[in-house]
């Protein structure tokens, strides 16, 4: 199957998502922090990224995504969010937000795998 990094600073969250994925017969590996997970998805050239918005700072994820599409990687991104929730607003995909979907926390782990599952199969057809 396919080859999941997952960058989130909450270990409940890491546990909870890579099970799932697992679960489904994907790889997960796993990142805590925005240099390791770049590093990972550098190192391991993953079919997909699932990323947190808020780790050690409230937007290191905005600003790891921008990065990746700089470098040119084009692999889906997921993004977690709690930003909405925490601060009322809400982001929408666009250039300051290079993501293919977003998705609010907690996550079911049925819309998850759904989540995973359609991002993997867009890159596909790509």
């Amino acid at each position: 199957m396919a080859k999941i990094v997952i960058i989130d600073d909450d270990p409940d969250i890491l546990d909870a998502s890579s099970l799932v994925l697992n679960s489904k017969g994907h790889e997960v590996i796993t990142a805590t922090n925005p240099e390791d997970g770049y590093r990972l998805v550098k190192d391991n050239s993953p079919d997909l990224i699932i990323l947190d918005v808020m780790m050690n700072e409230p937007d290191d994820g905005f600003f790891l995504a921008q990065k990746f599409r700089r470098e040119k990687i084009t692999v889906p991104i997921l993004m977690y969010s709690s930003v909405s929730k925490t601060v009322g607003m809400s982001f929408g995909v666009n250039e300051l937000v290079p993501v293919d979907d977003f998705v609010e926390k907690p996550i079911s782990p049925s819309l998850l795998v759904e989540k995973v599952e359609h991002l993997l199969q867009l890159r596909k057809e790509k």
